[in-house]
């Protein structure tokens, strides 16, 4: 069954369901402290008050999840009224949220054309599991990989979102979900972290995130600073097909944890599922997986694999994979494919996905099989669409939100 809901707005930041704010005023969110300071010393600001300023600001919108100026008790009302004429925190349009029977959530979120030529919309993915709560993030609009088994590299790429708006797909999320503290309670207050609904997010969403890697290091930055929205690195995944050059500058310049999209062991078979295989071979990309700073058994590498049947899924195969990954810490997610009307591939007999599962697991690996997650709700994508439509988008979003669940540590 799909339900489709608009939730009770709490009495501060819950975001209503209506367009975004006018494009010609700058957003302040994903601006770091530095630019944050800039853009209001541009519009007067003392160079005096600026610190103080900054810290109220980043409070308001990080710690206590407000979206409009008027809410912020403690800056003057002649400040909220300059800030109200020249920015924005206002949060991205809701064109539509789903919840699940499962509770999964998924919002369709629509955000200014910026280049594009017109708005341009994305996927958000929220995903509750045993002990913590998994928001799936995009990063691009569309994508420019061509990976044979997903849907979403049939989508040309738009445009790269903005560190605002990757950004605002985890405060919309922490809104609708009532994860920022309520209106009344005191400002300064340490805000608990044990009951947080949004505790991991994935960069997996549309698109690779390295190839918006400014943009997106500087939404995660923020996402894990410990005076604003507070997630742990260790809780912070980024999912990449393979961009080696980037590799490394995400474990140095951002320190989150790595995700792979692997789903082959030899250069010949990913040159066709993974198509950037072709410019970074499998040589280079665990290379670069070894070298991933601050890599350990206590911050593994997790590796996606897909199970295609009589394509991937043989014992070779298994033991190819061992091969490859000898000396990586690493955990495996195995994958069932859905196929679709149309597809030239099939999913493995769930025997045989036991079996390489087991083959893994006795090697020392760990390898859970992912399960789907909020089917009844990713059903009603195609709407008004052919059956045929409905299934395949169905299809593809099952497939995204079985990889979105369990990445990232449990504790810190």
């Amino acid at each position: 069954m799909t339900v489709t809901v608009t939730l009770p707005e709490r009495s501060q930041t819950a975001a209503p369901v209506r367009p975004a704010a006018s494009v010609e005023k700058p957003s302040l969110i994903g601006l770091d402290r530095e630019a944050l300071g800039a853009a209001l010393r541009d519009k007067g600001v003392p160079d005096k008050q600026i610190k103080m300023r900054v810290a109220q600001i980043w409070n308001w919108i990080y710690v206590r999840g407000v979206s409009d100026f008027d809410h912020m008790a403690n800056v003057s009302k002649d400040m909220r009224e300059m800030l109200k004429t020249h920015f924005t925190i206002a949060r991205p349009e809701i064109v539509e949220e789903q919840v699940s029977n499962d509770g999964t959530r998924k919002w369709l979120l629509r955000f200014p054309p910026r280049g594009a030529g017109r708005p341009v919309e994305v996927e958000s993915v929220y995903i509750p599991e045993e002990g913590r709560g998994t928001l799936c993030i995009s990063s691009q609009v569309g994508c420019t990989l061509t990976c044979s088994f997903c849907h979403t590299g049939t989508q040309k790429l738009v445009r790269n979102l903005t560190a605002e708006e990757i950004l605002a797909q985890l405060l919309l999320a922490r809104d609708r979900l009532g994860d920022f503290p309520d209106r009344e309670t005191p400002v300064g207050t340490m805000m608990p972290s044990s009951d947080r609904k949004v505790t991991n997010i994935v960069m997996m969403g549309m698109g690779e995130p390295l190839y918006n890697f400014e943009e997106v290091k500087k939404a995660l930055l923020i996402a894990t600073d410990g005076d604003g929205l507070s997630l742990s690195k260790r809780r912070v995944t980024l999912s990449t097909s393979g961009v080696v050059p980037e590799i490394y500058r995400t474990g140095e310049e951002i320190g989150v944890m790595l995700a792979i999209s692997l789903h082959a062991v030899r250069d010949e078979l990913r040159d066709m599922l993974v198509p950037i295989n072709k410019k970074y071979p499998l040589k280079d990309l665990i290379e670069a997986c070894r070298n991933y700073p601050g890599l350990s058994n206590a911050r593994r590498i997790t590796f996606e694999y897909v199970m295609l049947k009589d394509v991937n899924d043989s014992l070779e195969d298994a033991k190819g994979l061992i091969q490859l990954l000898k000396g990586v810490p690493a955990k495996i997610n195995l994958i069932p494919f859905n196929p679709w009307p149309g597809t030239n591939y099939q999913c493995s007999d769930w025997a045989t996905i036991e079996k390489f599962a087991d083959f893994i697991n006795q090697a020392g690996y760990a390898s859970p099989i992912r399960t789907p997650r909020g089917r009844d709700i990713l059903a009603a994508c195609g709407q008004l669409k052919s059956e045929s439509e409905r299934m395949r988008k169905t299809e593809r979003m099952a497939f995204e939100a079985m990889m979105i669940a369990g990445h990232g540590e449990d504790d810190d």
